[in-house]
């Protein structure tokens, strides 16, 4: 009893779909004869069942090309009884294959981009040696680093869905850790060292409010396992840090906390540098406060007959007659208003106000 309540039932069952008549269907029955005889106390041996996409080989692109070398749009063309490829006039054309330099999106669909009126064929494939679209995770590691691999996997997409593999992205989730590095450490000392922007100064009403919005994201996303979106949340958070003259210490070492699990190859060494004893590994989760998340002012839209004229910056729990009075004494809302008579005014606290005149 004692290690069945240690190790039992499994918080979470990551597999493939096919897995679903074979293991899954085999672990479940067995668990299944053990609760019937009185050995286990569940009656599922799964919490909680995620079905991950396949990740598919990179994006193939291919168009058609007549006798005379000219393109042709995979709109134009079918395929006869005889596995030729045909226009609507009989003509044969071939299939010629693209490199990705040689494509753009345009909307929903793929054209030629030295002549978007052609449309291309755009599709993944299941990676496999005997078409040559295997991706080999060790090139991926040796040449961008296994944080690179493993954070470039969970930014792809959404987990349960099928993704195609794209060398770009693997350079832009790379370029995005190159960004976090530059963000803590001066790149352009010649010993390793913090930047001189990350200082022991307390954090700021700014600095607090997007660390604990960044804090609550990354949680609850993480907890729902929509890893690409807690991605995109730090991406924001080095954006906005990346531009300020001051990064409080204290911020930037909960953010590696939340970067760790992303990427702990390079938080574990941020977290080093920052002046932290031990492996982050035994650190508790970063905690958001809610009340630091209240913004202190908002911006409300001034109109006139319903159309936007000027913006002002107030106090987030301004009166209904503050906020009348405050849209009055813009500047611009003055001169637009002089010579007008205001008939009505409509006041909506926290998210507008209007002039109605004639």
């Amino acid at each position: 009893p004692e290690k069945e309540k240690a190790w039992m039932p499994v918080d979470l069952y990551i597999g493939g779909a096919e897995h679903a008549v074979l293991h899954l269907l085999y672990a479940r029955f067995w668990h299944k004869v053990l609760y019937d005889r009185g050995h286990v106390t569940t009656i599922e041996p799964f919490q909680r069942l995620v079905n991950q996409g396949m990740i598919l080989g990179e994006m193939e692109f291919s168009v058609y090309q007549d006798s005379g070398k000219d393109w042709v749009g995979i709109d134009k063309v079918s395929r006869d009884d005889e596995g030729r490829y045909r226009q609507e006039d009989g003509t044969e054309v071939l299939l010629v294959k693209l490199n990705e330099e040689q494509v753009t999106k345009k909307g929903d669909t793929f054209v030629l981009a030295d002549d978007e009126s052609i449309r291309v064929d755009a599709r993944s494939f299941k990676m496999s040696k005997s078409r040559g679209n295997v991706i080999n995770p060790d090139e991926i590691v040796e040449n961008y680093g296994a944080d690179s691999l493993r954070l470039y996997e969970m930014f792809m997409g959404p987990l349960t869905a099928t993704k195609p593999w794209a060398m770009s992205g693997v350079n832009g989730v790379k370029g995005f850790l190159d960004r976090v590095w530059r963000m803590i450490v001066n790149d352009r000392a010649e010993t390793l060292e913090l930047n001189e922007m990350v200082s022991k100064l307390e954090a700021d009403a700014d600095a607090l409010k997007i660390l604990h919005k960044t804090i609550k994201a990354v949680t609850r996303d993480t907890e729902n396992l929509d890893f690409n979106t807690a991605i995109a949340r730090m991406m924001e958070f080095v954006n906005y840090f990346t531009k300020q003259q001051e990064r409080p210490r204290s911020v930037m070492q909960s953010f590696v906390l939340l970067l760790a699990p992303y990427a702990p190859h390079l938080a574990e060494e941020l977290w080093e540098l920052l002046g932290a004893e031990g492996t982050l590994a035994y650190e508790p989760w970063p905690e958001f406060d809610e009340s630091l998340l209240v913004e202190s002012t908002i911006e409300i839209p001034i109109q006139i007959k319903g159309k936007v004229k000027s913006r002002i910056s107030v106090a987030a729990d301004i009166s209904k007659d503050d906020l009348q009075e405050a849209a009055r004494n813009d500047e611009k809302m003055q001169e637009l208003l002089a010579g007008s008579e205001v008939v009505k005014v409509i006041v909506v606290p926290g998210r507008l106000v209007n002039f109605v005149t004639k």
